[in-house]
C-alpha cells in the first residue's frame, strides 16, 4: 500500500523576495537557508507541512530570472518544474520595492496555466504599509494577500486560503461519494471524520525510511549522483564549487523498499568558511550524517585522496553509520592513475577497510549497478538484531579457538541497534586486540558486512 500523494504548495519568485522566510514560517521552524542577499536558495526544497488538518507539501525554490548565467538558468529551470508540478502556487514579491519587470514576466508566466496562483506580497510589517501593496493588481493575477513572513503577520489568513484551494483529499472524496448513497433525509456527521495529521496512521510516519546522505568536498559530483539515483533533476548542477547550499531530499522506491536519498553541500575546511550561508550549510550536511542510517562518501577520483577528503571520512566514522565510498569519474582514469588511488585508499582511508568501494560514473551511469545492493546490505546490518543464544555461541567458540590472554567473557548480549552494540560480561579486562577479534568473529559469523560494531566491557565476578 503506497502513501496518498499530498498536494502541493510552491514558493517562487524573483531573488531575494523572502521566499525560503515564508517556507520557515509554514512550517514553524528554520528549514531553509535565509541571509540578506539575493541567490541563496539554489534547488527545489520539498517539506512536509500541516495547516488547520490538511497536510500538504510545500516547495521553496530559488529566485526566478528570465536571463543570467548557465546557473541562474538551471536554478530558474528549477521554479519552473516546480509551478509545474504544483496544485496552489504562492507568487512573492517584495511589496516594499513594488512591480518589476522579472515580477511580470513571472507573472506572464503562470497566468493561464491552469493553476491556482496567490499573489503574496511580502515585507507588509503593519497596517500602514498595506497601501503599497495594491500597486501589485496590475500583475494581473487577483489581489494581493498581504504578509511579513519575517514577523508571521497574515500568515494565517493567507494559509486558510491555501487550504481551501488545495484539491480535495482522496479520502474525503470517498466518503462523500458514500454519503451520497444515503438517504437524502440522513443527516451528515461531519465531526466524526478525521482528516488531521496521523490519519494514515503509519503511513504518515516517514521516520522509519532510512536516509542516505550524500557527502563530500565541494564539485565532487554529490549532486550529479543524487539526481541519478532519484532519476530526475532534483539538484542543481554545475561545475561551479559551492553550488549546493541546502540539504535537500527525496524518497525513493527501489527494489530493496523505500529510500531517503539526501544530497548536501561540499564540505570543506571551518577556516575556508567565509560567509553565514556557507556555515549553515555545513551545520545542516553534519546534520544529515549524523541522522544517517548511511552515508556515500563521494571523492573525485582524478585528485586522489586529498587530505580534506580523509577528515571528512573520519568525520562520518564517528558518526557511527556504514560508509560507502564512491570513486566518482572513475572512467577518466588510466590505468596508472587506478593503480594510485587504491594504494591511496588503503594508506588514507584504512579505518574504514570495511567500506565497499564503488568505481564509477554519476554523470554515464556506468558501475552504479553495484551502488544499490552495497546500499541494501548496509541498511539491513546497521538494523541488525543478534539473537542472544547465537550471539553466545559464537563468542564461546571463538573464546575456544584462540582464549584470552587476561579475562573471559561469561555472557554477551545485544543493547542495541543503529549501530549493532553488544554489552560483554567478563571477569577481568579484555585487552583491545582481542576485542577487535571478537568484534571480527561477530562481523563474519552474522554478515555484518561494513557497518560499525559497538563492544562494551562490563566486569563480573565468575
Amino acid at each position: 500500500m503506497s502513501r496518498p500523494r499530498l498536494p502541493v504548495v510552491a514558493i517562487v519568485g524573483r531573488p531575494n523576495v523572502g521566499k525560503s522566510t515564508l517556507l520557515n514560517r509554514v512550517v514553524g521552524r528554520r528549514e531553509a537557508i535565509v541571509e540578506e542577499r539575493p541567490g541563496v536558495t539554489r534547488d527545489r526544497k520539498e517539506v512536509e507541512a500541516g495547516w488547520n488538518g490538511r497536510d500538504f507539501t510545500i516547495v521553496d525554490t530559488g529566485g526566478w530570472m528570465p536571463k543570467g548565467t548557465a546557473l541562474d538558468d538551471k536554478v530558474s529551470g528549477q521554479s519552473e518544474r516546480a509551478w509545474d508540478d504544483a496544485d496552489v502556487i504562492l507568487l512573492v514579491v517584495d511589496a516594499s520595492v513594488g512591480v518589476t519587470p522579472d515580477d511580470r514576466q513571472i507573472a506572464n508566466r503562470l497566468r493561464g496555466r491552469g493553476r491556482s496562483v496567490l499573489l503574496v506580497a511580502n515585507k507588509i510589517d503593519s497596517e500602514h504599509r498595506e497601501p503599497e501593496m495594491w500597486e501589485l493588481v496590475k500583475l494581473g493575477i487577483g489581489d494581493p494577500w498581504p504578509v511579513s513572513a519575517l514577523h508571521g503577520r497574515g500568515s494565517g489568513d493567507l494559509l486558510d486560503e491555501v487550504i481551501r484551494l488545495l484539491p480535495e483529499p482522496p479520502e474525503a472524496a470517498e466518503l462523500s461519494g458514500a454519503s451520497g448513497a444515503h438517504d437524502a433525509n440522513t443527516s451528515a456527521e461531519p465531526d466524526l471524520i478525521d482528516l488531521g495529521p496521523g490519519a494514515l496512521g503509519e503511513l504518515d510516519d516517514d521516520s522509519k525510511v532510512p536516509a542516505v546522505a550524500i557527502v563530500g568536498r565541494p564539485n565532487v559530483g554529490k549532486s550529479t549522483l543524487f539526481n541519478k539515483l532519484i532519476g530526475e533533476e532534483r539538484a542543481v548542477v554545475h561545475d561551479m564549487p559551492g553550488t549546493t547550499r541546502d540539504t535537500i531530499d527525496t524518497v525513493v522506491e527501489t527494489e530493496h523498499g523505500p529510500i531517503r536519498f539526501v544530497d548536501t553541500a561540499g564540505m570543506r575546511r571551518k577556516s575556508r568558511i567565509d560567509n553565514g550561508t556557507e556555515y549553515y550549510s555545513l551545520v545542516r550536511a553534519l546534520q544529515a550524517i549524523d541522522h544517517a542510517d548511511v552515508a556515500v562518501l563521494v571523492i573525485d577520483a582524478n585528485e586522489g585522496i586529498t587530505h580534506q577528503d580523509q577528515r571528512l571520512a573520519e568525520r562520518v566514522d564517528v558518526a557511527g553509520c556504514p560508509v560507502v565510498v564512491f570513486l566518482n569519474k572513475w572512467e577518466t582514469l588510466d590505468a596508472e592513475a587506478r593503480e594510485d588511488i587504491t594504494y591511496q585508499i588503503g594508506q588514507k582511508l584504512h579505518f574504514l577497510a570495511q567500506s565497499p568501494v564503488l568505481k564509477a560514473s554519476a554523470l554515464t551511469g556506468k558501475g552504479m549497478n553495484k551502488l544499490m545492493p552495497a546500499l541494501a546490505q548496509a541498511i539491513e546490518s546497521y538494523h541488525r538484531r543478534v539473537p542472544t543464544r547465537a550471539l553466545n555461541q559464537v563468542i564461546q567458540r571463538a573464546q575456544a579457538a584462540h582464549p584470552s590472554p587476561t579475562g573471559r567473557v561469561l555472557y554477551a548480549t545485544q543493547g542495541a541497534v543503529d549501530p549493532p552494540t553488544f554489552t560483554l560480561f567478563s571477569n577481568r579486562e579484555l585487552p583491545p586486540t582481542y576485542l577487535r577479534y571478537l568484534e571480527r568473529c561477530i562481523r563474519e559469523q552474522f554478515d555484518m558486512g561494513n557497518t560499525p560494531l559497538k563492544l562494551r566491557v562490563r566486569k563480573r565476578s565468575s
